[in-house]
């Protein structure tokens, strides 16, 4: 796949939008392993680590999306983007807007297991041992 080609439901982002998912992703994890570390180390209540999937599900979001040079926002707005980051161009066929739609949802639905997933394996970590 070229880097510079849009494909319906495969490609709708170039080099630069790329390196933007990258980087949401990277700022995603690291947050998500401040809020576990925080929650963890501070004792907070289990629930709280929770919190946990949000950023997971956004860092998951900007790695698959980079992954996959396809950008679900993109997609269920029906644009694309091989330039510089800021600009789009519209999609005008219909059936390609569709096929944009469905890779977006399920770019995001995979996001969202993977947030969930998160949380779930941050609620087994076992609580700091406080020394007395």
């Amino acid at each position: 796949m070229s880097d510079a080609t849009y494909i319906p439901g495969v490609c709708n982002i170039g080099p630069a939008e790329v390196r933007r998912r990258r980087q949401t992703g990277i700022a995603g994890a690291v947050a998500t392993a401040g809020v576990l570390g925080a929650a963890v180390a501070s004792g907070a209540p289990r629930p709280l680590r929770l919190l946990a999937v949000l950023p997971a599900a956004g860092a998951a979001t900007g790695f698959i999306q980079a992954a996959t040079h396809f950008c679900a926002g993109f997609g269920m707005r029906g644009v694309f983007n091989f330039g510089d980051t800021g600009s789009t161009d519209t999609i005008e066929q219909a059936e390609f807007r569709a096929e944009d739609q469905r890779r977006a949802r399920e770019i995001l639905v995979q996001s969202l297991a993977i947030g969930a997933a998160v949380g779930g394996a941050a609620l087994l970590l076992p609580r700091p041992v406080r020394a007395r």
